[in-house]
């Protein structure tokens, strides 16, 4: 993927930064005193800035990446009437991310993994594997009823989920068996352990959210120190 030769007129590191990238699966590094420390590799860009909103124009200060180029049947004529309004490549995956009043960005910038560096710490979102539909043992970590005293089918059962008179209902947010994961997961404050331009790299410490392959968002960490 080119770059459009556009360069930022502030750097990344005065404002909110981050890139989309793919899950590419956990390895080990050996640190500087000779340890094992496990790592999630990320596939990381190249993205463009592909809009930048305006306090004045949409009250509040965004820009919108754009990630993973593809055909044209793959998007909407919509999509693809946005994209070259500014001659930029079709992408597949667009994200908005905030920025700060002091930083100015340009349509059309490429983004990729030199915006971080080795030590910093990042915030990775991504989206959980889902795991179907899951009872209250598996999904809310519940206790096995008693094996004895008559019961023969209520081991796994949730027991009791609201009372018969007075408040006469289940309260919402009880919890109770349902859909389990395929939802947005963050994972806060994880040590960069390595940044690789050439394959566009970026290899973060722990684990990060979804499976092998999985769409994620690498931005700079909101808690620092």
């Amino acid at each position: 993927m080119m770059g459009l030769g556009l360069e930022p007129t502030v750097p990344w590191e005065d404002g909110m930064k981050g890139i989309l990238g793919r899950k590419v699966g956990m390895t080990q590094l050996f640190d500087e005193k000779g340890h094992v420390v496990p790592v999630t590799v990320i596939e990381a860009g190249p993205c463009y800035v592909t809009q930048v909103k305006t306090q004045d124009r949409d009250g509040y200060r965004a820009i919108q990446l754009g990630f993973e180029e593809t055909k044209p049947k793959c998007l909407t004529q919509g999509q693809q009437g946005h994209l070259k309004e500014n001659d930029l490549p079709l992408l597949r995956r667009l994200c908005e991310l905030r920025v700060k009043d002091d930083v100015v960005y340009e349509v059309g910038q490429e983004v990729t993994v030199e915006i971080f560096e080795a030590g910093e710490f990042v915030d990775v979102v991504g989206k959980s594997k889902g795991r179907g539909f899951a009872g209250t043992i598996k999904r809310h970590k519940f206790h096995r009823g008693p094996k004895t005293h008559g019961q023969s089918d209520r081991e796994r059962a949730p027991g009791s989920i609201g009372a018969t008179t007075g408040i006469g209902r289940v309260f919402k947010g009880k919890r109770m068996p349902g859909r389990m994961g395929n939802v947005r997961v963050t994972s806060q404050h994880l040590l960069v352990a390595l940044v690789d331009p050439e394959k566009n790299l970026v290899a973060v410490r722990g684990s990060v959210p979804g499976p092998r392959g999985g769409l994620v968002l690498v931005k700079q960490a909101r808690k620092q120190g």
